[in-house]
């Protein structure tokens, strides 16, 4: 199992957010969500959280014990927990959190779970790419951004209802029927969307952070087969240059997407 791994912050000045890490025959990806304001409820912020969640999942999967994914992520959201409880208000809806991705090779199988929106792309022997995401939190964002839906952007009446509608998504997370994210709760890690592939079935497989994941959507600079592609000849690098490049051509747009961090990590299995 041969690792490549690039990540890049969104914005110059600004930590980034995202982790990426492997040991052997297991790969960790999380995607810190920076939410505006959680400095107020958490000392350490959201960079911290996704490090620190990080190395734990890391150490976890490296002993090899036997536990399942879930109970691995479980364990590693309560022991990140309680690393901050004492001093930060780590129940607030706003306080830090992340998607959490994790692969890992066991008897002859490639096994992963995800939650929320990070991208695994399965690369096919039989020359086929498979996506498998978490679609939850997008489903639920659109659903709640309905009513923003012929209002005018910059108006009293357009923040109004903006500001409704993060309330909507907000009561939906880590709720049944809503989405679900790496924060305080390990409850959270047993309705991960799991699933395991044949080793046997796989070239390789790759990880995207949700701003590395633009390159398809929205930014339509290429389709996912593309992206294998891009992979094989330049690396997580050249995803990565690909979207900064892009996204520095169109930054005077007033409709131009926020650059977001990036993350890819390729991982080859023959």
């Amino acid at each position: 199992m041969h690792v490549s791994l690039a990540t890049s912050a969104g914005r110059a000045g600004r930590p980034n957010e995202d982790f990426v890490g492997a040991v052997p025959g297991a790969l960790v990806l999380l995607d810190g969500a920076g939410i505006p304001g959680a400095e107020a409820f958490c000392a350490h912020g959201v960079a911290w959280y996704t490090h620190r969640l990080g190395g734990t999942l890391l150490g976890g999967l490296s002993r090899a014990d036997g536990r399942g994914l879930a109970a691995i992520l479980a364990d590693a959201i309560a022991e990140t927990a309680a690393a901050h409880r004492a001093t930060c208000d780590i129940t607030d809806p706003s306080s830090p959190q992340a998607t959490a991705l994790m692969a890992r090779v066991h008897r002859g199988r490639l096994e992963h779970l995800l939650l929320a929106d990070s991208y695994l792309v399965l690369d096919e022997v039989g020359g086929g790419v498979r996506v498998v995401t978490d679609e939850r939190e997008v489903v639920a964002r659109r659903e709640c951004s309905a009513p923003l839906a012929g209002i005018t952007p910059g108006t009293p009446e357009y923040d109004r209802i903006r500001a409704s509608c993060a309330l909507a998504l907000r009561a939906r997370r880590n709720r049944p029927g809503g989405y679900w994210i790496a924060k305080d709760d390990p409850r959270a890690a047993w309705e991960a969307v799991t699933g395991s592939v044949a080793l046997d079935e796989l070239h390789g497989i790759a990880v995207l952070s949700n701003g590395a994941s633009r390159i398809v959507t929205p930014y339509g600079l290429t389709d996912w087969p593309g992206v294998r592609e891009l992979l094989a000849a330049d690396g997580p690098s050249g995803v990565i240059r690909r979207i900064r490049a892009f996204e520095a051509r169109v930054s005077g747009d007033p409709d131009a997407v926020v650059p977001d961090d990036a993350t890819v990590a390729s991982c080859g299995l023959r």
